[in-house]
């Protein structure tokens, strides 16, 4: 990778760039960034050094790989004047929500697709990516993907779009069901009688601890409940309400909606 561009210069650009540089995958100059936005294109700039651009057309040329980052309602005006403009042996990555494969090279007539699906967090560089590459990316391409999704913070390459659905109703939809479980337990804490600054230092601390604690162990997760559950003891009590209430099914169940969304969405 010698160049590279991107197709929209939003939160999730902003946060590959960021990912990137502090990375020196690339130099400033050999980025450029197309906006529609003249401000934003002004901010981009001065935080990175990047070129920017209004022209669509002028990035793609530019970039030997292209990031497609705009919102997915902006698709159908984004892709037209994009078809067969991409050189024959460049990487388009796309993290366009819902994209599927087919649409992006139908798109831009182009057949070196790289199909993710981040969440939220990447905005921070602590996000997690799926992705899937098509048969015609090169194993140096599917390198260079990763070096670029890894700015984004953990990614997994999968092996069929089916899997960036599940991957979508697991790990993208994911901080959602997290950010619920929290507000549920810090409105818990304010029902007990503890203040709501109190409460959300305690649940937010309490959650950043506990994956922190489950990613050095090596021990199951049921085996990390145990260590915190004694017989008769207060978590056991805490665990079986929430057991009682069919916590973990609807869970599994929430995975699982989201999963078949996605693909209603798509288009199955």
């Amino acid at each position: 990778m010698n160049t590279l561009a991107f197709i929209g210069g939003g939160a999730m650009a902003t946060a590959m760039l960021a990912g990137i540089l502090k990375r020196d995958l690339l130099q400033p100059d050999k980025i450029m960034v197309s906006e529609p936005r003249a401000d934003q294109c002004a901010l981009l700039t001065e935080r990175f050094g990047v070129l920017t651009t209004s022209d669509n057309a002028k990035a793609v040329q530019f970039g030997k790989v292209v990031v497609l980052a705009v919102k997915p309602q902006f698709l159908s005006v984004v892709l037209p004047p994009l078809q067969g403009k991409l050189h024959p042996d460049s990487l388009l990555i796309s993290v366009v929500a819902g994209a599927k494969i087919s649409t992006l090279g139908e798109g831009f007539a182009h057949p070196r697709i790289v199909r993710t699906i981040p969440n939220t967090p990447a905005t921070i560089g602590q996000g997690m990516t799926a992705w899937l590459a098509t048969p015609s990316v090169t194993a140096e391409q599917r390198m260079t993907a990763a070096k670029i999704l890894s700015a984004l913070g953990e990614q997994v390459e999968v092996q069929n779009e089916a899997m960036i659905d599940m991957a979508t109703g697991v790990s993208g939809s994911g901080p959602a069901y997290v950010f619920l479980l929290m507000e549920a337990m810090i409105d818990g804490a304010v029902r007990l009688g503890l203040s709501r600054p109190v409460a959300e230092q305690l649940v937010l601390q309490t959650f950043a601890g506990s994956v922190a604690y489950a990613q050095q162990s090596t021990d199951h997760l049921a085996a990390l409940r145990h260590q915190v559950t004694s017989p008769g003891g207060t978590t056991a009590a805490g665990l079986h309400e929430m057991e009682m209430a069919g916590i973990r099914a609807t869970l599994a169940n929430t995975v699982m909606a989201a999963f078949r969304r996605s693909q209603e969405l798509g288009g199955k």
